[in-house]
């Protein structure tokens, strides 16, 4: 085995982890109650309480790519989160992230599951070994330049 093959596997291993973690941190929060779902919402929470917020998910799937708005909207609330040191990431399966929310419907109507904010007072974060795991995966990224780092949620 080579080095890159070894490095590899510790990546995909690593990933796996992080996105085991994700889902733990947003089934616990969403049945606390600390989940903000949908763009305008989580611009509209930001706005009031940006010290609240723990972690923003920003999700896409392959048809999002072409939407123009949708990608201003993004920048935007990634320069928000930058400037106000909340971790970013980026998941590229809705369909899967609708299943871990509970199925992506409130009242009977399609939930906008683009942007996710996961709010939580910082003195309880040291405390959840997931959102841990999760902010330390965001810290790491960053010192290698990726400010934005993409999980994959696979399909259960």
């Amino acid at each position: 085995m080579t080095f890159e093959e070894l490095n590899a596997d510790c990546s995909v291993e690593r990933m796996d982890s992080v996105s085991k973690a994700l889902e733990e941190v947003l089934s616990a929060a969403l049945l606390q109650g600390r989940i903000t779902v949908g763009v305008y919402e989580a611009a509209k929470s930001l706005n009031v309480d940006p010290d609240n917020v723990v972690l923003c998910i920003l999700a896409t799937d392959d048809e999002d790519v072409k939407d123009v708005a949708l990608q201003i909207h993004f920048t935007l609330i990634q320069a928000f989160c930058c400037e106000n040191d909340v971790d970013i990431l980026r998941v590229n399966n809705t369909r899967r992230l609708a299943e871990i929310l509970g199925g992506g419907k409130q009242g009977g109507e399609q939930m906008d599951l683009h942007c996710v904010l996961v709010t939580s007072p910082r003195a309880s974060t040291a405390k959840n070994q997931a959102l841990w795991k999760v902010n330390h995966f965001c810290h790491e990224s960053r010192c290698m330049d990726q400010w934005v780092p993409v999980i994959n949620l696979p399909e259960r």
